[in-house]
């Protein structure tokens, strides 16, 4: 019996960054936007394992940045604004399931994005919120699971994991948690 519900964030309660997000971050740095999204995603493993931000827009930029740098303030909060727009669908699953299990949170995020979750409303119904940036580690590496249960003092057939990312299930899977790739989580809304 499930106890726990474990939910990544990227795309399973926020959406897909918005269309014109990478050329609009692309421009504040004075680069192409196909170099930039190569750059981005290339560099974003250290990011999300708590490198700070002005050492990974550094490495995205191709030129050093320093900590007070204000296009690095500027990065960052373009970086926070596009993850955060929600899926209201996951949102409302999130309230049905909060009344019948506690809820955790397992994304892979650096520190101004997993400020920016910590802070929103909607994150109190989470009892739980681990950040890859804060331990360290990223999914799939079957260690930051590990590290969940133990927090959770929970064994994994307790806890059900869902995530938008395939290799992300099976790590979980691996392990004896009940994984379900998003989106086929939440399940459809039921017609009247």
């Amino acid at each position: 019996m499930t106890t726990w519900m474990l939910l990544d964030y990227g795309e399973v309660i926020s959406t897909s960054q918005p269309p014109g997000t990478a050329a609009a971050m692309a421009e504040l740095i004075g680069q192409d936007e196909v170099t930039f999204r190569d750059r981005y995603w290339r560099h974003r493993d250290a990011y999300d394992r708590g490198q700070a931000s002005h050492s990974y827009w550094s490495g995205v930029a191709g030129r050093t940045l320093t900590e007070d740098d204000p296009l690095v303030a500027k990065l960052d909060e373009a970086d926070v604004e596009s993850w955060t727009h929600l899926n209201p669908q996951s949102l409302r699953a999130i309230e049905e399931l909060a009344e019948h299990h506690p809820l955790a949170l397992l994304s892979n995020a650096p520190k101004p994005i997993a400020a920016a979750i910590d802070d929103a409303p909607w994150a109190a119904a989470f009892t739980h919120r681990f950040y890859s940036c804060h331990l360290s580690l990223i999914k799939p590496d079957p260690a930051i699971f590990e590290v969940v249960l133990r927090h959770l003092d929970a064994a994994p057939a307790d806890v059900t994991f869902i995530d938008d990312r395939a290799v992300n299930v099976r790590a979980a899977a691996a392990l004896g948690i009940n994984a379900l790739l998003y989106p086929d989580w939440p399940p459809a809304p039921r017609a009247s």
